[in-house]
This record gives C-alpha cells, sequence and structure tokens, in this order.
C-alpha cells in the first residue's frame, strides 16, 4: 500500500517546538520507549549509483534497497525495498540474521538463491544483473509520534552520520562521520487523509516540502 509521504527540513528550534506540540497531541511510538532510538541502515546502489542519481534527478519512480537495524540490535536486522511514486511511498521488509548480513557484506551471495523470501530473492537478481552492491552506512537519531486517524506517523530525524565502510554495519563502533551542516528532517507520513490537527501541528513558516534524502547527504562523503 502506497502512503503519502511529506519531507521538511528543519532546525534546533523548529525541532524542539514541533516535540511539544507532537507530544501534546500524539503518542508516541510503542517501540521507542526512551522517546527516540538510533537507526543504522546500510544502502545499496549499483557501480553507476543509479539509485543516488535517479534521486538527485527527480525520477518519479524509483527504489531503493537498505539493510537496517536500530539501537544496535542485530538480533533483528531487516532488509527493505522503499518504492516511490512522486510525493507516493511504500515499503517492503523482511527479517535477515546476522550470518545473512555478513554473507552478503562478503559477496557470498549462492545462499539468496534458495532463501524462500521473495525480498531476498529479488536483491539477489539485481545484485547478480545490474551488481548492486553495499555502499554506506547512514545514522540518525529518530523521535518518532504516531496518530491513530489516518495511521499517520511523524518523526523527526537528526544526528545524521556517514559510514564509509559497509563492512562495519555489524559493528555498532564502527568510525561514522558527521555529515556538516546537514539539517534536521521532519518526516509525515499517512494513508488516505492527513487529520487536520496534524497538518496545523506540524506547520511551520517559511517551510516547504523538499526532496531531502539522508542517503544522498551521506554519500556526498563516500
Amino acid at each position: 500500500m502506497y502512503r503519502h509521504e511529506w519531507k521538511h527540513p528543519i532546525n534546533l528550534s523548529d525541532r524542539l517546538a514541533l516535540r511539544q506540540r507532537l507530544t501534546a497531541i500524539a503518542q508516541p511510538d510503542p517501540h521507542a520507549p526512551d522517546g527516540r532510538y538510533l537507526v543504522r541502515s546500510l544502502y545499496f546502489d549499483t557501480p553507476g549509483d543509479r539509485a543516488l542519481r535517479e534521486k538527485l534527478d527527480g525520477v518519479n519512480r524509483r527504489e531503493k534497497f537498505r539493510l537496517r537495524c536500530y539501537n544496535g540490535d542485530l538480533s533483528l536486522i531487516h532488509l527493505e525495498k522503499k518504492s516511490k511514486v512522486g510525493d507516493l511511498g511504500t515499503k517492503e521488509s523482511v527479517v535477515v540474521s546476522v550470518e545473512e548480513v555478513h554473507s552478503i557484506l562478503h559477496g557470498d551471495l549462492s545462499w539468496m538463491a534458495h532463501s524462500g523470501r521473495t525480498l531476498v530473492w529479488e536483491l539477489y537478481i539485481k545484485m547478480r544483473s545490474q551488481l548492486l552492491l553495499p555502499k554506506i552506512i547512514v545514522d540518525y537519531t529518530r523521535e518518532p509520534f504516531v496518530y491513530p486517524p489516518g495511521n499517520v506517523r511523524v518523526t523527526l530525524d537528526y544526528n545524521l552520520r556517514a559510514g564509509l565502510s559497509p563492512a562495519g554495519f555489524l559493528h555498532p563502533d564502527c568510525p561514522t562521520i558527521p555529515t556538516g551542516d546537514s539539517p534536521a528532517i521532519l518526516e509525515v507520513k499517512w494513508d488516505a487523509y492527513l487529520p487536520q490537527v496534524i497538518r496545523q501541528a506540524v506547520q511551520l513558516p517559511g517551510r516547504r516540502a523538499s526532496a531531502f534524502s539522508k542517503y544522498a547527504a551521506c554519500r556526498v562523503y563516500g
């Protein structure tokens, strides 16, 4: 199912104001018991950086593959495919093991053909045919909020960092570098409609939705 998506670059004062508003009207995400968590993603791309170029060129229909874990917990790693059509997005996800991720990072793809998981099979085909390979680690802190009417999810993402060695994905202490002046990001996602109370809460003077990409911001460094 495709969902509507907004992204807004924001500054520190915006983030503090949004946090106060959202705390008053929305619910904390149950997956963030302390109100926030750390996100680590490892993105795939072709040798010619097809995913990066399509993002920068504003291609209407595009996709990206990534591995993702939270708070350094390697007991639950997801392989995800994020697909976009204009301002609509959808995500497919399947659990993979540490051993399977280790195999991918070291070029052993043979097991993927017989994994019995459609998304793993699709990544395998594209790693073989398009030469997709792990490119860069993207780390950041996320503060998530949920609002059940409209199935709304609002997140505040900041402290963006890039890890230049894909092999470090499984190592929580692998070196990462801050991405310069990258802003914090407000993301709003919803299904059929966005309730007015949320629409008003996330409005910021002089801010407009943009095509900011954490992946693209980190690729500046490697």
